[in-house]
């Protein structure tokens, strides 16, 4: 039972050799595990600051993203409205184009019928005077066989012209 009987003398050299180690320790070996820890949470530290600025960065590569997109958009509907409105300019332009060149038609058309309709009434009438002199020579022919008739067709003309003057 000797085992569990307490022996001053080793105690005190168990106290002493556990107050040398501890001074070694602490003198040596306890500034090295706190500069290690130190520099763990350092390391941790900077860690997370890298983290922190790399989120943020990534927010701001969204947002910038997101602008971009946004300004796309926007510049698609503007490119789709413009070239809407240059289709309703053109399909006007080429509207109007086509009401111009129908009205053109139509004018040389009208131009064309009333150029016949007056060469058909100019015909008409020419045919009409040939007819109308060669009834007036026949007619007269036959009025003037006698002198009496010639005299007195002569005298009525002449009548007329005074009058008229």
């Amino acid at each position: 039972m000797e085992l569990f009987k307490v022996d001053f003398g080793l105690t005190i050299w168990m106290f002493v050799a556990f107050a040398i180690l501890l001074f070694i320790l602490w003198k040596y070996a306890w500034p090295a595990i706190l500069k290690g820890v130190d520099s763990r949470a350092d390391l941790i530290e900077k860690g997370v600051e890298y983290a922190q600025n790399a989120k943020s960065q990534l927010d701001t590569a969204q947002q910038q993203a997101q602008q971009f997109v946004a300004e796309a958009r926007h510049q698609q509907a503007d490119i789709i409205a413009e070239a809407n409105k240059m289709k309703t300019q053109i399909i006007e332009e080429a509207r109007d184009e086509a009401k111009k060149e129908a009205q053109k038609v139509m004018d040389s058309a009208k131009q064309s019928i009333e150029q016949s309709r007056k060469e058909a009434e100019q015909s008409l009438r020419d045919e009409v005077s040939r007819y109308a002199l060669a009834i007036a020579d026949q007619v007269t022919r036959e009025q003037l066989k006698d002198t009496e008739a010639q005299q007195r067709l002569v005298n009525s003309l002449l009548d007329e012209i005074e009058k008229s003057n």
